[in-house]
Parts: structure tokens; C-alpha cells; sequence
């Protein structure tokens, strides 16, 4: 049976998501995109990113959510921003019992191109590699995606490592600066 990771690469201006399929060592996406955010309000402005995750959500019901964690910007008010953008996606996508794992951005392009210092250029030619995903790819969307695949490489094997006492719902967090 295969697992359904969700990733999600949080923004206040565009939210990527990335859902894939992880049967034994085969990875396939399931559905990849943006939820593009209008300049105005914010309200308005998060609900459209929680309505847009939760859409994806109960489109492909992940079995994990994964997502990149932030790291701390120079300007308090990005930050802030950046964290409500991410609280919206994270509370639109964990439904009862998910998993949620998260992963510095080192973490992941290491995963996935096998350098912590590759740029998006490198991720999103692995992603496409990986996923067999022809043609061009939003960066955003391709971002998620890395995330999921960082999770099916890293996540699976830090939850086995921590045995048959893990319950649904416990956080996994890998990775340093």
C-alpha cells in the first residue's frame, strides 16, 4: 500500500504543494501546484491559502504532511507574516491522526540532490528527474515537492529508527542549519 505525502513550501505570496505516492523505493506525483494569493487584506489573504491547501487535502488524503521549516528572516514582519502564511497551510492540511514532519531547507536539497547548498535550479531538475516530470515546473510547486521527497528518503527512515511505539500524529523534525 503505498503512503501519500503532502509537502508544502509555505509563502505569504505564493504556497506550493506537492503530493506524492511512496510505494517501497518508487516516488510518483499525484499532484503538484500553487495557491497563488491576492495582494489586499490579510485576512482574506490567509483564508485563501487555508481554502487552498484544504482543497488539496481532501483531494489526495495524505497519510504525512511535510514542510520546510522557516528559517528566521531579518525583517520581524516577513517573519511574522511567513509564520501566519505557514499556520494557515499546516492547520488546512493535518487532519485527524496525520503525521507532520518538517525539514531545514538544507535538509531537503540535501535529500534531494545530494548538497545542502544546491540551488533551486539543481532541486527542481532532481525533482523533475525523480518524478518523472516533463516540462517545465513552477518553482514553488517543485519546492513541496522536494519536501515530500526529502520526507519519503529521510522521514520513513527516522520513524522506523524510533521503533512500533510511534504514534500517529507525533511530530518528526530533521535536519540543522
Amino acid at each position: 500500500m503505498a503512503t501519500v505525502i503532502l509537502g508544502i513550501d509555505p509563502g505569504s505570496s505564493i504556497t506550493g504543494y506537492g503530493v506524492i505516492a511512496m510505494e517501497g523505493r518508487n516516488l510518483e506525483a499525484l499532484d503538484y501546484g500553487t495557491v497563488r494569493v491576492p495582494r489586499g487584506d490579510w485576512g482574506r489573504r490567509i483564508r485563501v491559502i487555508f481554502d487552498g491547501i484544504a482543497a488539496v487535502s481532501e483531494r489526495n488524503r495524505a497519510d504525512v504532511v511535510a514542510s520546510e521549516r522557516p528559517f528566521v528572516h531579518v525583517n520581524p514582519a516577513t517573519a511574522i507574516a511567513l509564520g501566519q502564511a505557514r499556520g494557515a497551510a499546516l492547520a488546512a492540511a493535518l487532519g485527524e491522526g496525520s503525521d507532520y514532519a518538517e525539514y531545514t531547507p538544507r535538509a531537503v536539497k540535501l535529500a534531494v540532490v545530494g548538497s545542502g547548498k544546491a540551488d533551486k535550479t539543481q532541486v527542481a531538475h532532481m525533482v523533475r528527474h525523480l518524478l518523472r516530470i516533463a516540462g517545465p515546473l513552477d518553482v514553488d510547486a517543485s519546492d513541496a515537492l522536494a519536501v515530500a521527497i526529502c520526507h519519503a528518503h529521510t522521514g520513513t527512515l527516522a520513524q522506523r529508527l524510533a521503533g512500533p511505539a510511534n504514534p500517529r500524529g507525533r511530530t518528526v523534525l530533521v535536519g540543522h542549519k
